[in-house]
Formats: C-alpha cells, structure tokens, sequence
C-alpha cells in the first residue's frame, strides 16, 4: 500500500546544506506519462551541490524535494502504455526540470526518465546510473567519434574522472589527468593512469603544454571551470576545442581572446539532458544496457557513506566535504 505521506529533504532556500530540512509531505501521484517510484536509494552528485547552492543551470521554486538521481521500484503509474508496463519494475530513475527530486521515500517523474534495470544491476548500482556513467559514456563516445586518441581532463581524480580513465582504455583513449593534490596524482597513479599532472606544481602549465604538444590532444573535457579552462585552452595546440561539462571552482571560465582570435581555439559545453533527449526510446534502452553492463567495471563507483534519508543532511555534508572519497547514497525503506 502507498501511504499518504513520505520523509523528504526539502530545500527551503539556496543555502546549501543549511538550507536544507527534513520533512513529512503528502505521496505525490502520477499523471499521464509519469510514474511513482519507491526509492531504495538516491545519490549525491556534484551538481545537487551546485542546485542547492543556487549555482545550477536552472532553478525551482521553493521548497523543492532535492536530489536528481536515485533508483527503486515503480509502484503506481498514470496513463500511457510505457508509464504502466514499468509498474512493478525495478528502476533506475532520474528527474524532470521541473518539481520535486529523489532525496525522499517516493518519487514523481516521467516514465521517459526511467531504466529498467538488469538483473543483475544492483539498486544501489541503479542509484549511480545517471549522472555519471551515461556522462562518461557520452564524452569517451565524443572523443572516440572525434578520432581523439589523446584527451585532456580535469577533476580526474573524481568518480567520474576515474570512469573516463577506465572506459577510455577499452576505447583506446588516453587521458592527461589534471588533478589539484599530490595525493591525488598517487591515487591515479595507482590505477595505472600514466598521464597525471598536478595544477597546483609551478610548472604545472608548462608540463601540461609539453604533453599536449608532444602527444596532439586537442579535445580536452573541464569540470572545473574558472582560470583553469583558460590554462589547459593556452596548453593545447592550434585548433582544440575545450567542453566544458562542470565548474566544481564554482568561477566563471576566464579564457584569453587570443587564443579563440589567433589560435583557431574553442570552448563549448556538453549537459547530459539534452543529450539524452536527442535518442529515441529504442537507441537510448541501447545504450542503458550497454552503461549497466559496464557499471561493476568500468563504470563502477564507490560508495564511501549510506544515511537513512531522515539523516540526509549529514551525508550531503560529508560528501560536500570530500568527494574524492566516493559517493554518498541517501536510503530509503527499500534500500
């Protein structure tokens, strides 16, 4: 039986995890196309940082249930003929632009942004389906599309950037990591990335023009932002092109004319919705099973904190403070 309210985490105002609170709030229902999902578990992503921050892409009108991306199992469903035959269905389950997130004990979002999940697929796996493995899926396939056998990244050391690292092996693709610690170029290191540069080292900026230089990358993938964007843009040679995918600095991208005027140099930006939006069903339930047969793998991830969701706030908070240390998973009942 569904009941009539649900523990949420409601973002009051864009505060961050001060912002944030623990609620009861009425069980949301479907409507046409859409379907009510019992979350077993949701994640905590670098952008639910960025949203609850008020740095996001986009914004919502407040209080709104955070979290974009979770995994459970659909437990009621509104009109239409995918809506219903997910009913009953284990899934991997992410967000519409608009209305609540997955950070509660159900969840109302379109049947278009759920994945069934294979059975071998674990919910907690579900959980991390989204956002980072169709994400590293996307860029590698940028760059193998492109014909780049050299590729510059920064935010290596982050879960995502350990994906890219895994799955462009397989793809022969191979990074020039920019990470920002000492302690993160050993932890590279360790899983046998040969190309691991640190952006705080002196000469960080000229080893970096050395490699690119020496190896031809001219497609290099940010999740940084900020003067960063403008250093590896100066490192590459004549026309490269820098995506932008993320700005963990939280800064505007500073980038010096020159190098768009004189070096025939770009930057642009890649958001995973859109590129999901541009598959049919058929091509994107491809693709699904093709990422979740890479997630014990390539695309695995590693959890370094679970919380009840009456609990959340806590797990926001540790993985606000250490990301590098693996995903934190907010659980619901059936987690």
């Amino acid at each position: 039986m569904i009941p009539e309210t649900m523990t949420a985490i409601e973002l009051r105002n864009y505060d961050g995890p001060d912002g944030l609170a623990v609620t009861q709030k009425p069980v949301p229902r479907p409507g046409r196309g859409e379907v009510l999902v019992k979350i077993a578990a949701a994640s905590v992503n670098p952008s639910d940082l960025m949203f609850i921050q008020g740095r996001y892409g986009f914004s919502k009108p407040l209080p709104v249930v955070g979290g974009f991306e979770g995994s459970g199992t659909v437990v009621a469903a509104g009109e239409g003929l995918r809506a219903r035959y997910l009913v009953g269905r284990r899934v991997a389950c992410a967000v519409q632009e608009s209305g609540d997130g997955t950070w509660a004990e159900y969840v109302r979002t379109g049947a278009d942004f759920c994945v069934p999940l294979r059975r071998e697929v674990t919910l907690e796996q579900g959980a991390m389906l989204v956002v980072n493995p169709f994400t590293a899926w996307a860029l590698v396939d940028l760059a193998q599309r492109g014909g780049h056998r050299f590729v510059v990244q920064t935010a290596a050391a982050s879960a995502l950037g350990q994906m890219m690292i895994r799955l462009g092996k397989t793809r022969g693709i191979e990074f020039i990591n920019v990470v920002r610690r000492p302690a993160q170029v050993a932890l590279l290191q360790e899983l046998g990335a040969k190309h691991v540069l640190d952006s705080s080292d002196p000469d960080f900026d000229r080893q970096l023009a050395q490699l690119c230089h020496d190896l031809g990358a001219r497609l290099a993938f940010d999740a940084v932002a900020g003067s960063l964007t403008g250093r590896v843009l100066s490192a590459m040679p004549r026309h490269s092109t820098v995506t932008v995918y993320g700005g963990l600095s939280e800064e505007a991208c500073r980038i010096e004319p020159g190098q768009l005027l004189f070096g025939d140099k770009q930057v642009n930006g890649f958001w995973l919705t859109p590129w999901l939006r541009r598959m049919n069903l058929l091509k994107l339930l491809a693709t699904a099973d093709k990422v979740q047969r890479a997630l014990s793998q390539e695309l695995r991830s590693e959890v370094q904190a679970r919380y009840p969701i009456a609990q959340g706030i806590e797990g926001v908070r540790q993985y606000m403070a250490n990301m590098t240390a693996g995903k934190v998973l907010l659980l619901g009942e059936a987690g």
